[in-house]
């Protein structure tokens, strides 16, 4: 039983691992980032979006999940 369960888990995990790719776009680039301001707002800036960021990922053709703009903030 545990063993039918453990295999539900990991059928699942890795379904929405699939989705998650699909969505990201990462597997139609050969590089994880566009460049060095990609990654950086990645792992840095993602929560706190400025209108510098939109500009920047508009210009260098940014991928990946969408984070939304939001203005005075």
């Amino acid at each position: 039983m545990k063993k039918i369960i453990i295999l539900i888990f990991m059928v699942l995990f890795l379904a929405s691992c699939g989705q998650h790719f699909s969505k990201s776009e990462f597997l139609q680039h050969d590089s994880m980032y566009k460049n060095w301001d990609h990654m950086k707002f990645s792992w840095f800036g993602p929560d706190q979006a400025t209108s510098e960021d939109l500009e920047k990922s508009m210009e260098q053709e940014w991928w990946g999940f969408e984070v939304p703009y939001v203005p005075g903030q």
